[in-house]
């Protein structure tokens, strides 16, 4: 608690993000010492998540007089005001069994307002959730009849004046009967269907999800060795929880891989928590020493599908040491109240981005040829965004809170969260220069280590004690380049402001130069490509005809600026209908495609909002899917960054 006063005061007096830090502390020491440290418990519910409800009791210490109750608006991970506080529903405040009125505040809706009455010492507050039928992340559908993901900010109300870290909780969780349960969060006891969890800081309640399922399995991913690493599923079938030997060892390597990295770990235990369920598509949100993964409900079973998947586990994992041991200052939130600053996004997600697939490579996840293809649809994909001769990628890590949450259309035009896969292409660069210009001495992997491992060795870090609050370091983007200059010398600052700040027509392809290839479009299909389409039920001709669109229904997603459909007048939002004159179907437009080749018209009838049109689309290259090609003279240096560190 002094160390982190002492960091916000000192932090405070040059920059006043800082100062809300302060603030927020010296409140929540006045407020322990008030309450004398009793802890506030939460009673999750989940037996009634097969319908959707998720219900919670909490007993709160109080004393007499007002009270304001929050509600997390700022969630990590989600780097947005994305608390879905629409869906708590069903509040209910009472004193030794009497009610007792609360009232919204007018200007901030997260908080609520209450007078404790003379003498009342324990509030108890129910909510329940009811998670919506679509969203993102945490603030989307979390519960099948057959699967529930509980993230305890979706339930939880907390009093104002206090950081997370210095609220003590005790949590348990009751589960429908027979159901599994999976999370990194110490049990105390379990009593039937109950599991009670050691006490824990409301911080650390936050940060460990808990997943539960009528088909769960537990992966035992480093048996006998200290710290545990776990993928706990559950499916909406059983054989879903059941990949074949290869994948299962591919999985079982992914720690020893990032081990050889870091070095070191900053974590007691580790918890993949994987829902896999066709409701939830494919989302993934880090954790310190768990991450919430959602998925297609046969991503590990089905060989087509895995490649759309391949890289989720990876990238969240990398989240413990990018993101929750070292984090950006700006995205520091003490009590999910103070607005995040999300520049720092191209190194925080940009970076896993990168990370997280090579490292997916390098356990198996990926064979070689599928993380070339994955990197040559990353190329083609921010070829497409040609919203970048307005908006610089650095606008797109500002403006992130915007962004994820924009809809998918016009997406090309506007941009989107392309802080991940232009990150990804920077990174890369950044890593082939490091190796190239030292011969193969140093690489990227010397900066994570430096940067996130502290460079040493062990389990644990050794300031960290069992059952403490983990260290968070925070970072800036002068810390960064700093860093990468210890590894070797170059005009980094220069590099990043020129890549993040500059309006130019192309992604930065420089990187797939310098590892030795370059992208081609060739009638070959792309595994990356296909295995989305599949997962998405989507048809990716962007690099055709210029379409994105949902297969199942014709409807168009997005339209590439300046393609073919694009100069015919096709937009986002209208309905195929017919393509030259049969009844529309993605085979039948993909068949037209290939015919242009030898001069027969493309002729596209729609549906736009009750107003049907033709429209003739003028184009002869065929179907065409993006490539990684060996360039000439060059030396193959993806070779040796996917190479496994792990023999």
């Amino acid at each position: 608690m002094k160390s982190r006063i002492f960091w916000a005061a000192s932090n405070g007096a040059r920059d006043p993000r800082y100062r809300l830090e302060l603030i927020t502390l010296f409140l929540a020491l006045v407020v322990g010492r008030a309450s004398g440290g009793e802890p506030i418990t939460v009673q999750a519910d989940l037996r009634d998540a097969s319908r959707g409800i998720i219900d919670a009791t909490i007993g709160l210490p109080v004393s007499t007089g007002p009270l304001t109750l929050l509600y997390a608006k700022w969630i990590p991970g989600e780097h947005g005001p994305t608390g879905p506080v629409t869906n708590l529903s069903g509040i209910r405040i009472t004193a030794e069994g009497h009610p007792v009125a609360w009232r919204r505040d007018l200007e901030n809706m997260y908080a609520l307002h209450v007078e404790v009455p003379p003498g009342v010492k324990h509030l108890e507050v129910r909510t329940e959730y009811l998670p919506p039928p679509e969203g993102n992340y945490g603030a989307g559908p979390t519960t099948t009849p057959k699967i529930a993901v509980l993230n305890w900010n979706v339930v939880v109300l907390y009093p104002a004046g206090s950081a997370a870290a210095d609220l003590t909780v005790v949590p348990s969780v009751t589960v429908p009967e027979g159901w599994g349960i999976g999370s990194s969060l110490a049990v105390d006891s379990v009593e039937g269907a109950t599991t009670r969890y050691k006490p824990v800081s409301l911080e650390m309640l936050i940060d460990q999800p808990v997943i539960s399922g009528a088909y769960f399995k537990r992966f035992d991913l480093t048996p006998g060795l200290t710290p545990g690493h776990f993928i706990d599923a559950a499916a909406d079938s059983p054989e879903a929880l059941y990949p074949n030997k290869s994948r299962t060892l591919a999985l079982n390597r992914i720690p020893g891989e990032y081990a050889a990295i870091m070095g070191i770990r900053h974590y007691e235990t580790y918890h993949f928590l994987l829902a896999l369920s066709n409701r939830f598509g494919l989302s993934g949100v880090e954790h310190h020493q768990t991450s919430d993964d959602r998925a297609g409900e046969r991503v590990l079973v089905d060989d087509d599908l895995f490649p759309s998947f391949a890289g989720l586990l990876t990238h969240e994992y990398f989240h413990s040491w990018n993101g929750k041991f070292r984090r950006p200052a700006g995205l520091l939130s003490p009590d999910y109240q103070k607005p995040m600053e999300t520049d720092l996004l191209w190194v925080y997600e940009g970076l896993t981005e990168y990370y997280g697939n090579v490292l997916a490579a390098r356990a198996g996840l990926f064979s070689p040829e599928e993380y070339r293809d994955n990197l040559a649809e990353t190329a083609a994909h921010m070829a497409s965004s040609k919203g970048r001769t307005w908006r610089p990628l650095r606008d797109t890590a500002d403006a992130a809170q915007l962004l994820y949450n924009a809809p998918y259309s016009w997406s090309a035009r506007r941009r989107g969260v392309d802080f991940y896969d232009e990150g990804e292409l920077i990174w890369l660069e950044a890593d082939a220069i490091i190796r190239s210009q030292t011969h193969g001495k140093h690489s990227l992997d010397d900066f994570a280590r430096a940067f996130f491992g502290d460079g040493g060795g062990g389990a644990i870090a050794p300031d960290k004690v069992p059952g403490e609050r983990p260290r968070v370091v925070p970072y800036t983007a002068a810390d960064v380049t700093a860093a990468l200059n210890r590894i070797f010398p170059y005009d980094w600052t220069a590099f990043f402001a020129e890549r993040l700040t500059t309006l130019r027509d192309r992604p930065p392809l420089e990187g797939i130069a310098l590892v030795g290839s370059r992208v081609a479009y060739t009638e070959k299909t792309n595994t990356a490509v296909e295995s989305s389409e599949k997962a998405y039920h989507g048809l990716d001709l962007t690099s055709s005809l210029g379409l994105a669109l949902d297969d199942d229904k014709g409807d168009v997603m997005d339209v590439i600026p300046g393609s073919p459909a694009d100069l015919a007048g096709l937009t986002p939002g209208m309905d195929l209908l017919a393509i030259n004159g049969r009844k529309y179907s993605g085979e039948r437009l993909k068949r037209a495609i290939v015919d242009g080749k030898k001069g027969a018209p493309i002729e596209i009838l729609v549906d736009a909002g009750s107003f049907i049109s033709n429209h003739r689309v003028v184009y002869n290259g065929g179907l065409v899917f993006p490539h990684l090609e060996k360039a000439p003279d060059a030396p193959d240096l993806i070779a040796a960054i996917i190479a496994p560190l792990v023999k």
